[in-house]
């Protein structure tokens, strides 16, 4: 989807160009702006285009969007790709999955996006300023020193000459593999003349053709059906991860000066794999947990040129959180220190607070709610009305915007429907995929697509005179103001420190005297902490005692071999060193054999009876999905697709939904039961209590009510 057309309607307003002025007044600006959520990627976008057609040397070269939270910072990336006029030069800059001072090795996902990152930075385009979307988490990290990647990237062009020896070799010292087949990033393979790649900050991998020493054509191709795709003319060469494998002796050299005597066994052996494999300068997975000893590091922000925009989404808690993420590592570094998975004195792998702050102060910066002035410019921008799944009040709302003179902008993955009811007031219009120029006044556009949220773009009123509020230049509409409310948002974060966690509130509903079952050992009585002292750091133990006083001490960090007894009456207490526990579980095992024996026949039965099967769904059912007013959860989703697949197929459906309350099963119920009901089946909720039903019966006909259905109630 692509909607830079409607760039040009911010741009024509005098706040735009007034803000436009406000950040070329000096070569380092603060620039405080109040601006929609909504409209913040529209506004980025309009930047990022703005500076691409400026001829001014002076124009920023990168524009960095930071925001607290990863969530947050996804969804501005999606949205910027879709507002921006030149997409391929919207990047992610993504944090790792693993807490500072975790020794895990990082998803192939991320290291695609970092160093795709980090080489737009280090060849900046000339035809378009680089838009990074990062958060503050990853700015933190740190990573290999500009002047040590940038040594590193070299580009390849068609026509050009090149040693094929050389350059096979200089991938090997940038940590590429070479293999038989190329089928992850990272390797390379070579059949005669023909070489393949792939790039880690590329999606696919690219097929280099020579005829003789001269690159004849560069082209992406499938990795998995090995077919050629788009040809490309240049090719930017990276290193196969942040953590230069040329560096990796000096760093296995520095690592080796740690204090590994507190390790356990395996995790010392496990440390010392990886400084034998840094040492023969070999690429393994978890290779950037190391990255503190490869010599001078860096944070992305010492990539930026002197002239970036560093647009922070809201300043004090870019810092409450980076406080919190700092306190939590340290909590962590302590912890793997006394459970022996990390040497003492292990290098810290983040910048602080004040650190990074010194490193933002030299660039320019545009802060989006900063609440440190009196009184900040603001953008024209309000808030879309939201109508709750009435699509036909959408629709009248669009024909009066319309007769009002503005833009009416619907982004729907229901642009079919709204064209159909739209087509029922003898208005025709065809639902587009791309908005590449902005529709006259008065004209209605549908767009097949997803944006989190719409907004209402305002004009300048005629005259200082006029009394008339502004009127809408661009309505722009959403399935969250069409189908939803206002999605919820994580509260904000106060500048204070979050308190130390104590190891009791992983535990914090056993009590002292209660049953717990050791997985290894049987049941037993919690009888509290202790600390003990065993030739280290004093660790805390959880104390269980069995029959006849026996006892057995728990680390806190072994808390998953533990869990309460789950039964209703006073247990018998097994005894250590016996084999009681093993035989009663060797009973639980033949009995759950037994128990899945029938569950099989009984299936096996249910296989061979017909049942109903259901239709695929309807306009309907995608419109009333459309309408849920929160993000659905992986899980959730997950559900409702094999619900409904269940509902699909002929034989009858046996299918257990279990989820705590409030994560979500009414709506996976509300849409099985609605696509029943529109295969012309009715449908009875069966609940235990008259206060859930009341609650069932608010909750399906609130979001029932924009369709042909009836929902009644019966309860005593």
């Amino acid at each position: 989807m692509n909607l830079s057309g409607l760039l040009a309607l911010v741009h024509a307003t005098p706040e735009f160009q007034a803000l436009l002025t406000r950040l070329d007044a000096a070569p380092v600006v603060t620039e405080a702006l109040e601006t929609l959520d909504a409209a913040r990627p529209y506004t980025l976008a309009a930047l990022q285009q703005f500076w691409a057609n400026a001829t001014a040397p002076a124009r920023p070269l990168v524009v960095v969007t930071v925001t607290a939270r990863t969530e947050r910072a996804k969804q501005l990336w999606m949205d910027l790709t879709a507002w921006s006029a030149a997409p391929e030069h919207i990047y992610f800059f993504a944090e790792p999955d693993p807490l500072l001072y975790e020794r895990m090795s990082w998803s192939v996902e991320t290291v695609t996006l970092r160093l795709a990152a980090l080489a737009a930075l280090s060849a900046p385009s000339a035809t378009a300023a680089p838009l990074i979307v990062t958060t503050m988490r990853a700015l933190m990290l740190r990573t290999a020193s500009r002047a040590d990647f940038q040594q590193q990237v070299f580009a390849l062009a068609r026509g050009e000459s090149v040693s094929l020896t050389k350059l096979l070799r200089a991938w090997s010292e940038l940590g590429y593999e070479a293999a038989a087949v190329v089928d992850a990033p990272g390797l390379f393979s070579r059949r005669g003349g023909i070489v393949d790649l792939w790039l880690p900050s590329r999606a696919n991998p690219v097929r280099i053709e020579f005829v003789g020493d001269e690159i004849e054509t560069l082209r992406e191709f499938d990795p998995t059906t090995q077919r050629s795709g788009r040809v490309i003319d240049s090719l930017l060469i990276t290193p196969a991860s942040e953590a230069g494998i040329e560096r990796a002796p000096q760093a296995a050299v520095r690592a080796a000066q740690l204090d590994f005597s507190n390790l356990h066994p395996v995790a010392a052996n496990t440390f010392r794999q990886d400084l034998d494999a840094l040492a023969r300068q070999q690429r393994f997975r978890g290779i950037e947990f190391y990255l503190p000893y490869f010599g001078e590091t860096a944070s992305l922000l010492d990539y930026l040129p002197d002239n970036a925009l560093l647009v922070a989404d809201d300043w004090q808690e870019l810092q409450a959180m980076t406080e919190q993420f700092e306190q939590q590592a340290e909590q962590v570094r302590a912890d793997l220190e006394g459970r022996g998975e990390l040497p003492r004195g292990f290098a810290k792998p983040y910048f602080t607070w004040q650190e990074l702050r010194d490193k933002a102060l030299r660039l320019s910066r545009l802060l989006f709610d900063y609440r440190g002035v009196a009184e900040a410019a603001a953008l024209p921008f309000a808030p879309g009305e939201r109508f709750g799944g009435q699509v036909k009040r959408v629709v009248d709302e669009m024909m009066r915007a319309r007769e009002q003179g503005a833009r009416v902008i619907a982004v729907t993955r229901q642009a079919e429907r709204l064209a159909d009811l739209l087509r029922e007031r003898d208005f025709f219009v065809k639902p587009k995929t791309e908005i590449t120029h902005a529709p006259d006044a008065g004209h209605i556009v549908l767009a097949q697509g997803a944006l989190t949220e719409g907004f209402t773009l305002r004009t300048a009123p005629r005259s200082d005179a006029d009394s008339a509020p502004p009127a809408a230049a661009l309505v722009l509409l959403t399935d969250a103001e069409i189908f939803g409310w206002a999605r919820p948002k994580p509260r904000r974060l106060t500048a204070q420190p979050a308190a130390a966690q104590a190891p009791e509130a992983f535990f914090a509903d056993l009590s002292k005297g209660d049953y717990v079952v050791h997985i290894d050992h049987g049941i037993g009585i919690f009888r509290g902490l202790e600390k003990l002292e065993l030739g280290g750091p004093d660790t805390e133990y959880l104390r269980i005692e069995y029959a006849h006083e026996d006892k057995l001490y728990v680390p806190v960090h072994q808390l998953d071999r533990l869990s309460r007894y789950p039964g209703g009456h006073k247990p018998t207490l097994h005894r250590l060193g016996t084999a009681e526990w093993a035989h009663v579980k060797e009973r639980t095992k033949k009995a759950v054999a037994e128990i899945a024996q029938e569950l099989l026949e009984l299936y096996a039965t249910r296989e061979i009876v017909t049942g109903y099967a259901y239709s695929q769904d309807t306009q309907w059912q995608s419109e009333l999905e459309a309408s849920f007013p929160y993000v659905e959860t992986p899980d959730q989703l997950m559900v409702i697709d094999a619900v409904k697949r269940d509902m699909q197929q002929k034989r009858p459906m046996d299918r257990l939904v279990v989820g705590d309350v409030g994560y979500g099963k009414t709506e996976v119920a509300l849409r099985a039961a609605f696509k029943a009901v529109m295969d012309g089946k009715q449908v009875a909720i069966l609940v235990p209590t008259t206060v859930l039903a009341q609650q069932h019966f608010n909750t399906f006909r609130e979001r029932l009510a924009p369709f042909p259905v009836t929902v009644e109630m019966l309860s005593r």
